[in-house]
Protein backbone atom coordinates (compact mmCIF):
# COMPACT_ATOMS: atom_id res chain seq x y z
CA UNK A 1 0.00 0.00 0.00
CA UNK A 2 1.36 3.21 -0.96
CA UNK A 3 1.55 5.92 1.93
CA UNK A 4 -1.19 7.82 2.87
CA UNK A 5 -3.54 5.04 1.31
CA UNK A 6 -7.08 5.50 3.44
CA UNK A 7 -8.35 1.78 2.30
CA UNK A 8 -6.63 0.23 5.59
CA UNK A 9 -8.37 2.86 7.88
CA UNK A 10 -11.65 2.73 6.49
CA UNK A 11 -11.78 -1.00 6.30
CA UNK A 12 -10.45 -0.58 10.52
CA UNK A 13 -13.13 1.59 11.16
CA UNK A 14 -15.79 -0.48 8.94
CA UNK A 15 -15.43 -3.55 11.64
CA UNK A 16 -15.16 -1.08 14.40
CA UNK A 17 -18.23 0.65 13.73
CA UNK A 18 -20.61 -2.14 12.68
CA UNK A 19 -19.41 -4.18 15.69
CA UNK A 20 -20.48 -1.18 18.09
CA UNK A 21 -23.50 -0.93 15.84
CA UNK A 22 -24.66 -4.44 15.97
CA UNK A 23 -24.44 -3.95 19.70
CA UNK A 24 -26.14 -0.77 20.73
CA UNK A 25 -28.51 -1.80 18.17
CA UNK A 26 -29.13 -5.05 19.65
CA UNK A 27 -29.05 -3.76 23.29
CA UNK A 28 -31.46 -0.62 22.64
CA UNK A 29 -33.65 -2.33 20.45
CA UNK A 30 -33.36 -0.85 17.09
CA UNK A 31 -34.09 -4.08 14.81
CA UNK A 32 -35.36 -2.41 11.91
CA UNK A 33 -34.46 -2.07 7.90
CA UNK A 34 -32.31 1.06 7.94
CA UNK A 35 -30.09 -0.85 10.83
CA UNK A 36 -29.65 -4.02 8.63
CA UNK A 37 -28.92 -2.24 5.54
CA UNK A 38 -26.13 -0.38 7.42
CA UNK A 39 -24.65 -3.47 8.62
CA UNK A 40 -24.86 -5.22 5.74
CA UNK A 41 -22.76 -2.28 3.91
CA UNK A 42 -20.02 -2.53 6.99
CA UNK A 43 -19.82 -5.91 6.78
CA UNK A 44 -19.40 -6.23 2.92
CA UNK A 45 -16.40 -3.34 3.37
CA UNK A 46 -14.90 -5.32 5.96
CA UNK A 47 -15.00 -8.56 3.53
CA UNK A 48 -13.16 -6.03 0.22
CA UNK A 49 -10.98 -4.09 2.63
CA UNK A 50 -9.74 -6.21 5.34
CA UNK A 51 -9.07 -10.03 4.56
CA UNK A 52 -5.87 -10.30 3.12
CA UNK A 53 -5.34 -13.60 0.38
CA UNK A 54 -3.36 -15.44 3.82
CA UNK A 55 -6.45 -14.76 5.99
CA UNK A 56 -9.06 -16.01 3.50
CA UNK A 57 -9.25 -19.81 5.18
CA UNK A 58 -9.10 -18.61 8.83
CA UNK A 59 -11.90 -15.69 8.17
CA UNK A 60 -14.44 -18.09 6.29
CA UNK A 61 -14.09 -20.62 9.24
CA UNK A 62 -14.20 -18.13 12.16
CA UNK A 63 -17.32 -16.53 10.17
CA UNK A 64 -18.74 -19.96 9.46
CA UNK A 65 -18.66 -21.04 13.07
CA UNK A 66 -19.75 -17.91 14.39
CA UNK A 67 -23.11 -17.97 11.92
CA UNK A 68 -23.74 -21.49 13.12
CA UNK A 69 -23.61 -20.46 16.74
CA UNK A 70 -25.41 -17.24 16.53
CA UNK A 71 -28.91 -19.00 16.37
CA UNK A 72 -27.92 -20.94 18.96
CA UNK A 73 -26.90 -18.49 21.38
CA UNK A 74 -29.54 -16.33 20.56
CA UNK A 75 -31.88 -19.46 21.89
CA UNK A 76 -29.88 -19.98 25.34
CA UNK A 77 -29.99 -16.28 25.85
CA UNK A 78 -33.88 -16.47 25.36
CA UNK A 79 -33.93 -19.00 28.36
CA UNK A 80 -32.33 -16.15 30.54
CA UNK A 81 -34.55 -13.57 31.51
CA UNK A 82 -32.02 -11.23 32.98
CA UNK A 83 -29.96 -11.14 29.62
CA UNK A 84 -32.87 -12.96 26.84
CA UNK A 85 -33.98 -9.24 26.12
CA UNK A 86 -31.27 -8.34 24.45
CA UNK A 87 -28.76 -11.09 23.88
CA UNK A 88 -31.02 -12.18 20.84
CA UNK A 89 -30.48 -8.93 18.88
CA UNK A 90 -27.33 -8.42 19.54
CA UNK A 91 -26.28 -11.59 17.97
CA UNK A 92 -28.42 -11.66 15.29
CA UNK A 93 -27.41 -8.12 14.33
CA UNK A 94 -23.74 -9.36 14.63
CA UNK A 95 -24.67 -12.46 12.22
CA UNK A 96 -26.70 -9.58 9.79
CA UNK A 97 -23.23 -7.90 9.79
CA UNK A 98 -20.85 -10.94 9.40
CA UNK A 99 -23.32 -12.76 6.55
CA UNK A 100 -21.94 -10.01 3.65
CA UNK A 101 -18.33 -9.90 4.91
CA UNK A 102 -18.07 -13.76 4.30
CA UNK A 103 -19.79 -14.18 1.36
CA UNK A 104 -17.55 -11.40 -0.32
CA UNK A 105 -14.88 -13.29 0.92
CA UNK A 106 -16.00 -16.66 0.16
CA UNK A 107 -16.88 -15.22 -3.31
CA UNK A 108 -13.18 -14.01 -3.97
CA UNK A 109 -11.77 -16.92 -2.62
CA UNK A 110 -14.01 -19.53 -5.42
CA UNK A 111 -12.92 -16.77 -8.26
CA UNK A 112 -9.42 -17.56 -7.26
CA UNK A 113 -9.39 -21.13 -6.69
CA UNK A 114 -11.33 -20.95 -10.19
CA UNK A 115 -9.06 -19.08 -12.27
CA UNK A 116 -6.44 -21.25 -12.41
Amino acid sequence: MAKGDSMPAIGAWAYIGGLVIAVLAGIFGATDATVAMVLGILGLLVGLLNISDKEVQHFLVAGIGFLLSATSLSAIGAKLPAIGSWMGPVFGNIAIFVAPAVAVVALKAVYDISKD
